[in-house]
């Protein structure tokens, strides 16, 4: 059992990301809650993982699914109580798993005390935690874009203002150049702290230094600073891991965000890899995964942040589509392949993250667009749709790409709604939860789940994998990602098969006698790889 109140506890474990909302209803309301999460506690102290990211949970009109928050201290009714999570804290931690809520420091909710009080004149006290520039209606201070489409200012008639927003209308962007401002976000995660929380992960922190008037979003001048004066005020008074999500980082800005040294955060969300299949920059278009690229961008992180920083494993979360979807097989391979991400990704330096039915295998649905519900994938098919594009290839790109993939209820049993819920679920259920779900799996050695745990206790006993250098090996191969983990006299070799043909590759000779830690198939290490065949093997140097 991880003992999370040592430093850098987090380094060894095993983070899970749970959805709330589609993680275990207990209420019948279609919609996930805390109770929820506590009930299958034992379940994920089974697959051995240390640290839970609970997406937010705070109270929240759910605009943008709860990342518009309209109160930091209080949880939303629909997932529970503060009881509730203070529970959940407390559950969590008999099972040596701790609790990372998930924060959101860039933006509140237009219903927030705050903004409602910005809104009232201009002379209010809370007027200035929001980021304002004066206009007249109609003629814009700039023509800045939100992420989520529209411009990035809205009017506020008796004002004679607009305010920015960097997502959507109902997201204003919080002015982290008020002290004032940035003194209650710190008092409330002390709160947070003192409740027993064990992290935080922060929502797209790197833009939290805009400057709207330069056309600056990510990675503002004032950005690092803004950083080190919350982990000092704030993380530093306790025992936390923190994780910042951060779109636009690159080698050298993560070692600054991930020092060693804790002075601004413990690790970061960086994307490079995750955006690699999108041709010109732009998220719905659909192109193949560059392989050979995606290897080296792994290998550049890898040996970028060895020994300087500390970087975050994930295929999957809530924004992505499933990762066995996307770059892997969902068919006739969907087992080898789930088992291959899995064995590329644990067998890296950093903190591997799995997002909830990821340890299943679970995969993206296609819904008729009236069934889908994230925000950012119905304003891109409404604005794709008015600007001329064939439906048929915006439907496909959503099919490939959208958020609501990751979002589909939590595949229990192959009973009603996959046991979600005995009520309706707020999104529906993906049809193949018959096939797919945890009953069948927490028992069969032979599962997702059963390698996902064995993968995780391989972290926990071997310093190589937490500690170890990395050496990309076959750099040009267009089918195999081999890579080799060293630590002191103990050497990890990963080898994986990208892809449903037989690829011939020969063990190198120092190998043969290697003992395999993990493979996808049975038997000894074949003299050709088969469809998505991925092995892990360890020898002493």
């Amino acid at each position: 059992m991880l003992e999370n109140n040592k430093p850098g506890w987090w380094r060894r474990a095993v983070a899970y990301q749970i959805y709330p909302r589609s993680f275990q209803d207990t209420t019948g309301s279609g919609t996930g809650d805390l109770p929820g999460v506590i009930s299958r506690l034992d379940y994920l102290q089974k697959l051995g993982i240390g640290l839970i990211w609970l997406s937010p949970v705070f109270a929240s009109p759910q605009v943008d699914n709860g990342y518009d928050v309209s109160d930091y201290r209080a949880v939303d009714p629909m997932y529970g109580s503060l009881e509730d999570l203070e529970r959940l804290f407390a559950e969590a931690k008999k099972r040596g798993i701790g609790i990372m809520l998930d924060l959101v420091l860039n933006h509140s909710s237009d219903k927030h005390p705050w903004f409602l009080q910005a809104k009232q004149s201009r002379d209010n006290p809370y007027h200035d935690y929001y980021v304002w520039r004066d206009g007249a209606e109609g003629k814009l201070p700039n023509d800045m874009r939100a992420a989520f489409g529209g411009p990035a200012w809205e009017w506020v008639p008796e004002l004679g203002q607009y305010y920015f927003h960097q997502f959507a209308p109902q997201q204003p962007d919080l002015n982290w150049e008020n002290p004032k401002l940035r003194r209650e976000l710190y008092d409330m995660i002390l709160w947070w702290m003192d409740k027993g929380a064990a992290g935080f992960r922060l929502d797209v922190i790197d833009v939290i230094a805009k400057e709207p008037d330069r056309k600056i979003t990510g990675n503002g001048p004032r950005l690092d600073e803004f950083l080190r004066e919350l982990s000092a005020e704030a993380f530093q008074k306790g025992c936390v891991v923190t994780v910042g999500e951060a779109w636009g980082a690159d080698v050298e800005r993560a070692k600054r965000y991930s020092a060693p040294d804790g002075s601004e955060l413990s690790m970061v969300f960086q994307f490079e890899q995750m955006m690699l299949d999108q041709t010109g920059g732009e998220k719905w278009d659909l192109a193949p995964l560059p392989f050979i690229k995606m290897k080296k961008s792994y290998a550049h992180w890898q040996q970028g942040l060895h020994g300087c920083g500390w970087n975050s494993l994930f295929l999957n979360n809530h924004d992505l589509p499933r990762i066995v979807s996307r770059w892997g097989d969902d068919g006739k391979y969907r087992v080898q392949s789930a088992k291959l991400f899995a064995t590329m990704l644990h067998g890296m330096q950093g903190t591997p993250y799995d997002h909830q039915g990821e340890e299943l295998g679970m995969t993206n649905i296609r819904l008729p667009i009236g069934d889908y519900r994230d925000v950012e994938l119905l304003n891109y098919y409404r604005e794709a749709i008015e600007a001329g594009k064939d439906e048929a290839d915006v439907i496909a790109s959503i099919y490939a790409k959208g958020r609501d993939n990751a979002r589909t209820p939590m595949q229990w049993t192959a009973g009603e709604n996959a046991g979600f819920t005995t009520g309706t679920p707020w999104i529906k259920v993906n049809p193949n939860y018959k096939e797919i779900n945890a009953e069948s799996q927490v028992d069969d050695e032979d599962s997702v789940f059963s390698y996902y745990r064995c993968l995780i206790a391989l972290r926990k006993e071997l310093d190589v994998l937490v500690e170890g250098d990395f050496t990309l090996l076959e750099p040009e191969h267009e089918k195999l990602f081999v890579y080799k983990r060293a630590y002191k006299n103990a050497e990890v070799l990963v080898v994986c098969n990208f892809g449903g043909e037989e690829t011939k590759w020969e063990l190198p000779a120092e190998w043969k006698n290697a003992r395999t830690l993990i493979a996808n198939y049975p038997g000894a290490f074949p003299e050709k790889l088969r469809p998505w065949e991925a092995r892990m093997l360890c020898r002493e140097a």
